[in-house]
């Protein structure tokens, strides 16, 4: 089937979960035909240096963000959303950004969630845990073995792997009903600052229909339904908290209905519509399989301050 799109705006390398190094993500956008790629990792930068070199040296459009995992506490949904920020090139060459950028990030994720995570998972399903489904404890050593910024796959790879759970039991340790689940991510509050120090980041809703896909897909993990989403987006929307400029609305786990309700949502609030694979693998999460068109790509580099690309009609 021919391809309708031209850019690919929602990534993931080695610098996060991701199988690709940042090079390699390049050279396979490249190979694809695409016309622009977004490299947005969870909740670093480190890869975006890498990734635009590779760009330019084959000539590809990259445009720079990072996916924010946000940490939400509430009576009706206790889990973690995800916030793509888009970062102007001159931006993303400011030192005192970078900075302050990771020093907000880095609060969401390392050893000191893992380590939280870790008791908790003991505490109640190691051997002498209330519902014991671990013959050994688990290690925090043996989930940082896996990566440098860890993830929930790195645990569900350790749950797996090293202690031999099947899929429902890794869901029963690490899934949001769990009882000794520990939300990654920052408060949104905590990133309020940096947003406001730095408003020409551009701001944009991830997958937000995914947690509704019908059936069974690695894309809806353990994210919340539609209802859920609707009842927490007047958080996003608030500019003095979040703030949004776009809907990432093209998305692999999103089926036709949840597009054009995610299209309705961001005619409503005026936000540009994105889209992205949210590739992590060369299989199961692969590049290329969904993204914007040349009128999608220029809005968001519109916005970005960027200039627009000249493109094939």
């Amino acid at each position: 089937m021919e391809r309708t799109f031209i850019a690919d705006l929602h990534n993931h390398t080695t610098a996060s979960d991701g199988e690709y190094t940042p090079t390699e993500l390049i050279h396979k956008a490249a190979e694809l035909g695409l016309e622009a790629i977004g490299v947005t990792d969870h909740d670093t930068l480190n890869g975006l240096d890498e990734a635009l070199a590779a760009g330019a040296a084959v000539g590809l459009r990259v445009v720079p963000g990072v996916e924010v995992s946000l940490r939400f506490k509430r009576p009706y949904f206790t889990g973690t959303l995800h916030y793509l920020l888009y970062i102007p090139d001159d931006l993303l060459a400011d030192a005192d950004f970078r900075r302050a950028a990771e020093a907000v990030l880095s609060q969401g994720r390392g050893g000191g969630l893992v380590r939280a995570r870790v008791a908790a998972i003991n505490a109640e399903f190691g051997p002498a845990g209330a519902t014991p489904l671990l013959t050994r404890d688990l290690t925090a050593e043996e989930i940082e073995a896996l990566a440098d910024n860890v993830t929930r796959r790195h645990f569900a790879l350790a749950l797996s792997t090293n202690h031999g759970l099947n899929k429902e039991q890794v869901n029963q340790l690490i899934g949001n009903d769990s009882r000794a689940y520990i939300p990654s991510g920052i408060d949104p509050a905590t990133l309020t600052p940096l947003l406001h120090a730095y408003p020409q980041l551009v701001r944009v809703f991830a997958h937000p229909a995914a947690g509704s896909y019908p059936g069974e897909s690695l894309y809806n993990e353990v994210l919340p339904p539609i209802d859920v989403v609707e009842i927490l987006m007047p958080e996003f929307l608030d500019d003095n908290l979040l703030g949004l400029d776009g809907l990432e609305v093209q998305y692999p786990g999103h089926v036709a209905e949840h597009r054009a309700l995610m299209a309705e949502w961001a005619e409503r609030h005026d936000l540009i519509q994105t889209g992205g694979s949210d590739c992590h693998d060369r299989v199961n999460r692969p590049l290329g399989v969904a993204g914007v068109d040349a009128d999608g790509l220029n809005g968001l580099l519109a916005l970005l301050g960027e200039p627009v690309s000249i493109l094939t009609p």
